[in-house]
């Protein structure tokens, strides 16, 4: 299987770089597997598609404003960093733009005289180790100077709307550089209309990583943090043999598939997970699928491939940009069932 076959066209102008107006009112595709037909609606049709015995999975992570700007001391070159995860106390893995401005020893200032990094190492050629020293709080000095880190297809700076329309309205646990952005789409009062439980996995760099092998086979995922708490492990469970689990997003599949496997069950857990789910995966969990028009050549389309079939995948691409639909991130969204 090779990554080209995962390939499309996409017309530059369908690529959302704003969120939609209200968030359900983004476009729902809602494709069935089994007669491998599609429909046209909006967002806030979800309910009429469930029955009360579905169970939708959501992702609470939130997005920290990850994205900041310094410059080497002595120096006024603007260099940005994007704070990728923690190591240790006040050590972060942090990717920077030029990378060769920040080599180690180097010295990074946000805020001189209050909130500064000595550069560590350098595991490969962009991202790098970084030690903070500062006063005060460091989330502080995060919320403070931060900006939220837009993918970057998204071809404008960040503003004061995205710090919360690139935040699900159930995020609650900070820890990813990127929105799981199925659940962009759903409001309180939708949430209110659908029975829910919520589980966490922290969006890592690896969402903007391009897939750079050929063979599908060969691609090694990055390693991110999830948990399931025994309140959505015990909704799974009670779920009737005629209900189905409905994962909002490939993070939310990707978590709970890899409970599964390793415990055969869905259970309380928590741990790392590189999950890598192409077409040929065995899904053990999950029976419906929300989830955002991809990249091409993406992991994330490879995973909304394995579960939906490569063919009607490319039909219900093929029919979107025909139709004008938005892609991406603040693009509108599928239903799979």
């Amino acid at each position: 299987m090779k990554l080209a076959d995962f390939d499309y066209h996409l017309p530059p102008e369908l690529i959302a770089q704003y969120p939609c107006e209200k968030r359900d009112q983004s476009r729902l595709m809602v494709v069935d597997r089994v007669s491998q037909s599609l429909e046209h609606h909006r967002f806030r049709d979800l309910p009429r598609f469930l029955s009360s015995r579905d169970l939708l999975v959501l992702n609470n992570t939130r997005v920290i404003p990850a994205r900041l700007y310094a410059y080497r001391e002595g120096r006024q070159e603007k260099i940005e960093v994007l704070l990728l995860s923690s190591l240790e106390g006040d050590v972060w893995e942090a990717l920077i733009k030029p990378g060769k401005k920040a080599r180690p020893g180097v010295r990074l200032v946000f805020q001189s005289g209050e909130f500064e990094a000595e550069v560590l190492g350098a595991p490969d050629s962009a991202v790098r180790r970084l030690r903070f020293e500062y006063s005060g709080e460091f989330w502080e000095w995060i919320e403070r100077l931060g900006q939220t880190p837009l993918p970057p297809y998204i071809s404008r700076q960040s503003t004061t709307d995205d710090r919360e329309r690139y935040q699900t309205v159930f995020a609650s646990v900070s820890g990813s550089v990127a929105a799981p952005t199925a659940g962009l789409h759903l409001t309180r009062e939708l949430l209110e209309e659908t029975s829910h439980c919520k589980i966490t996995l922290h969006v890592g760099y690896g969402t903007f990583k391009p897939v750079s092998v050929e063979s599908v086979k060969d691609h090694q995922m990055d390693f991110e943090y999830y948990e399931v708490g025994s309140e959505a492990a015990t909704r799974i469970a009670e779920i009737p043999r005629n209900g189905r689990v409905i994962a909002v997003g490939t993070t939310t599949t990707r978590a709970l598939e890899h409970v599964f496997s390793k415990h055969q069950q869905i259970t309380p857990d928590r741990g790392w997970t590189d999950l890598f789910i192409s077409p040929g995966f065995d899904f053990k969990v999950i029976r419906g699928l929300i989830t955002n028009f991809h990249l091409p050549r993406s992991t994330l389309l490879l995973l909304v491939s394995a579960f939906a079939g490569r063919k009607l995948v490319q039909k219900c691409y093929r029919e979107a940009i025909v139709r004008g639909y938005r892609f991406y991130s603040y693009g509108d969204a599928m239903l799979i069932l």
